[in-house]
């Protein structure tokens, strides 16, 4: 769950991106760099990430504060889902990432499965809309929304990918160990039943 230190410092970052993006007087917006100094300070401290890549990249964020969106998608086989494991930490999630401007979450989401796991999918509809920090993940710098997109396989051949060293259908029972920074134990339990319930609700956080 969402830790209150957490909360304050992306709100934090969330106030002085925006007041850097519109306001116009000098005293201002040396206090919003203040600001955000000390978001940054926060939030390195507390999580992994070192302070400068936490400045760098919060540099690059410009204009109204909002979310940023991680796209998952969900191919089942068998009662089996397709799980990647990440080169970064050799953990495994689904395949996915951040959305991409000028493509669809639909279309984030097969190109994602094929870039990754090597297969061709087909988009079929949403699962679920989850916020993070609703979830069991590790702190993180941003406020991140996190869909996730039933697939249908239609080709390809199973394989590793540019971040991926390794893909692979797993049985609810015989989960590998998990990238807990993009998928949680409890998210694809989740899946499994609604898929495997037929269900058509979409979990909305």
């Amino acid at each position: 769950m969402q830790l209150k230190w957490l909360e304050w410092a992306k709100q934090i970052q969330a106030i002085s991106q925006t007041g850097l993006a519109y306001s116009k007087d000098v005293y201002d917006l040396e206090r919003f760099e203040q600001l955000r100094a000390l978001s940054i300070e926060m939030l390195s401290t507390y999580t992994d990430v070192e302070e400068e890549k936490v400045k760098s990249l919060f540099a690059e964020e410009t204009g109204y504060a909002t979310p940023k969106v991680d796209i998952r998608a969900v191919v089942f086989e068998g009662g089996r889902i397709l799980l990647v494991r990440e080169k970064m930490d050799g953990g495994w999630s689904l395949p996915g990432g951040w959305a991409d401007i000028g493509l669809s979450p639909k279309e984030v989401a097969v190109k994602e499965v094929k870039e990754e796991a090597g297969i061709d999918v087909r988009a079929i509809r949403l699962l679920g809309v989850m916020d993070k920090k609703f979830h069991e993940h590790p702190p993180s710098p941003w406020h991140i929304y996190k869909l996730f997109i039933l697939c249908e396989q239609t080709g390809g051949e199973l394989g590793a990918g540019v971040e991926t060293s390794e893909a692979g259908f797993f049985a609810e029972d015989r989960l590998p160990e998990l990238s807990t920074e993009r998928i949680t134990a409890s998210q694809l339990q989740w899946l499994f039943q609604s898929v495997r319930s037929g269900d058509p609700a979409v979990w909305l956080d």
